[in-house]
């Protein structure tokens, strides 16, 4: 909620910085978080509808400048509009409110900056991929006190499998006015227009096939989001040890896909592989702020810093689904028959979400070497829902969590702490919520002398009264509960310069995961679905002294893990190469050149009704010029 010292927090914590998303050229949520341990992501391989990730083995929250996108999640972000990318593993409602018990990704916005300042980029690579940006500001008046910057991107591209597409345009303004150096207030306003295809339809259970394929409906795949956000900010330091800030957003979207899979099976005989149909159309609108008050003070050698919040979230939703039949496909001369020429609307609700909340954080300081932190927050929710019957359900929560931890620096170079969080996940009507409960120690370690960040921690993460999505043998995806779940692991992690010309960033987890309680006895003793039990990172990037030139080159480890919870079937485990080149053509002009999967490595990530692979090899040369 305030800026701090990394070193302070009693969590666990990685930073993606703008210059890494630069370096990666990374393009999705799930690129930007490839290299971070802890996280799994692109586990849906072609489906493109979302950005998928998880982190210690369960789904992650979303927020972007500490206010959850809720209802505004289910769409892929822009990672051109971000500064930095904040994840914190292991959820805590204490801070943010209901979330899912894994962690926390934070999105931060690119704000108006007091100086002159730009850049702009043309790009052309894998997949007829055409791209152009800009991110520009400067100060409007003569004292220097109002800045605006402006930032855009429009892109032009298919994707790797046949009839796709994947059309991007994003354009954000933002205001700041800073009267003085104790206030500062600022707006911004941003529109995200999508124009793609959400999903490749699969690809046949019986042998390895080409990514290109396409065994879905040319006619039928289609996904159109529109959404447009303001956010206003403001914080004003009263010279007294009190601080009060304030943020409040309001954001519309409409997100409509359609698109046509394979349902293939083992024990099918032949070259005809039946299909079904799946979409969704839906409007949401969100209204989010938050008022924080806080106040430091010092008692000898006691320093004190107390927060205490209000927050207030009204969201709605108005979703129709449809799911079917129809016509089979033969994969040995694929045939397309066009769209459905009806539609089975199965579900249709029209959901309210309200939620107010109050939330107390305290943090002692004592002689500068422990510091205590103890926070509560509750969450009172109304939930109402409307069926396509015009049966109207509703319900009412009041969830209290806890935080509470104990940080020990060591040295100014190093930190310790152990913690205890909880954490409540969205609720349903008519179903308990979920509770999460973390255990965790680790130590941080930033030496004097080298821009570096050294970070470990071991947890113990459990989450009570779960439910899942399980593919059912006909097909049909349903909710299943499970009592209890838990992961056990350790996080590595270090972002370091090393040298003027060489930065790493590398990272290590390791995951045991359990259902230890569950409705069905025969998955009780079983390890997560997409729960790699090891993954490891390492990118660095090495500035040439004698040419103005950059290298990069990273590596991904996943091991296997399997796809469903009956644990009836386990992937393979691989690693991936990416690397990036650059070259300082004339000054403050640069070429750059990145390859994702060197080695067009290819193995399934997921499976079900069809097979889904890993993201094949792509290339991406970029021009850009800064001023």
């Amino acid at each position: 909620k305030v800026a701090t010292s990394i070193l302070d927090p009693p969590a666990s914590v990685s930073v993606i910085t703008e210059k890494e998303i630069e370096q990666r050229n990374a393009s999705t949520t799930e690129e930007v978080l490839q290299y971070t341990p802890g996280v799994i992501t692109d586990y849906y391989g072609t489906d493109d509808r979302n950005d998928y990730f998880k982190i210690r083995g369960f789904q992650a929250t979303t927020y972007r400048d500490g206010l959850t996108l809720g209802s505004m999640r289910g769409v892929r972000e822009e990672p051109f509009a971000y500064e930095r990318v904040e994840v914190l593993r292991g959820a805590n409602s204490t801070l943010f409110g209901p979330a899912d018990p894994g962690g926390s990704v934070n999105f931060v916005s690119k704000r108006p900056k007091f100086e002159r300042f730009g850049e702009g980029y043309l790009s052309y690579g894998s997949f007829d991929h055409k791209e152009a940006g800009v991110d520009v500001g400067d100060t409007l008046n003569a004292d220097g006190t109002v800045a605006y910057r402006f930032t855009g991107t429009i892109r032009d591209s298919d994707r790797e499998y046949d009839h796709s597409k994947d059309n991007n345009g994003f354009l954000m303004g933002g205001l700041a006015w800073e009267p003085t150096e104790y206030t500062s207030a600022s707006v911004i306003f941003d529109y995200l227009k999508r124009d793609d295809t959400p999903n490749s339809g699969g690809y046949p259970l019986d042998q390895e096939y080409d990514r290109d394929n396409f065994f879905g409906e040319p006619g039928f795949n289609y996904h159109d989001v529109e959404r447009s956000s303001i956010t206003g900010q403001l914080t004003h330091d009263f010279n007294n040890g009190l601080t009060l800030r304030g943020n409040l957003r309001y954001s519309d979207l409409k997100d409509d896909f359609g698109y046509v899979y394979l349902t293939d099976s083992a024990s099918r005989a032949g070259t005809v592989v039946d299909r079904d149909y799946f979409g969704s159309n839906s409007e949401a609108q969100e209204l989010i702020g938050n008022a924080i008050l806080q106040y430091d003070a010092r008692f000898d050698r006691i320093d004190s810093s107390t927060l205490v919040g209000v927050e207030y979230r009204d969201a709605s939703t108005d979703d129709s689904s449809f799911y079917g039949d129809t016509s089979p496909i033969d994969i040995a001369n694929p045939v397309y028959s066009g769209a459905p020429s009806s539609l089975n609307v199965y579900s249709s609700n029209d959901q309210d979400y309200t939620t107010k909340s109050v939330f107390v954080t305290q943090n002692l300081s004592f002689y500068d070497r422990f510091i205590v932190t103890a926070g509560v927050r509750n969450d009172s929710l109304d939930v109402s829902s409307t069926n396509m019957a015009g049966v109207t359900d509703s319900d009412d929560f009041s969830e209290t969590s806890y935080r509470g931890a104990l940080t020990y620096r060591i040295t100014d170079e190093i930190s310790t702490y152990i913690s205890q969080v909880e954490s409540v996940a969205p609720p349903s009507i008519g179903v308990k919520p979920e509770r999460g409960e973390q255990y965790e120690i680790g130590v941080k370690y930033a030496p004097f002398g080298m821009n570096a960040l050294f970070s470990a921690a071991v947890y113990d993460l459990s989450k009570k009264d779960v439910t899942i999505a399980v593919v059912q043998d006909n097909g049909v995806i349903e909710r299943e509960t499970i009592g209890e779940s838990r992961v056990r692991g350790l996080d590595l992690e270090v972002k370091a310069e090393l040298t003027d010309n060489l930065s790493v960033t590398g990272g290590y987890s390791y995951m045991d995961s359990e259902v230890v309680r569950d409705d069905n006895a025969a998955r009780e003793g079983n390890e997560f679905a997409v729960a790699p039990t090891h993954t490891a990172s390492v990118w660095g990037y090495y500035s040439l002294t004698d040419l103005p030139m950059s290298v990069g080159l990273g590596a991904r480890y996943t091991d296997s893990y399997y796809y469903d919870a009956a644990n009836t079937s386990e992937s393979d485990s691989a690693t991936l190469f990416d690397a990036a080149l650059s070259y300082q053509v004339v000054e403050n002009t640069d070429l750059t050149v990145n390859v994702n999967n060197v080695f067009d490595e290819q193995h399934v990530v997921g499976t079900g009704t069809a097979n889904y692979y890993n993201p094949g090899r792509a290339v991406t040369a970029k021009v850009s010029y800064q001023w």
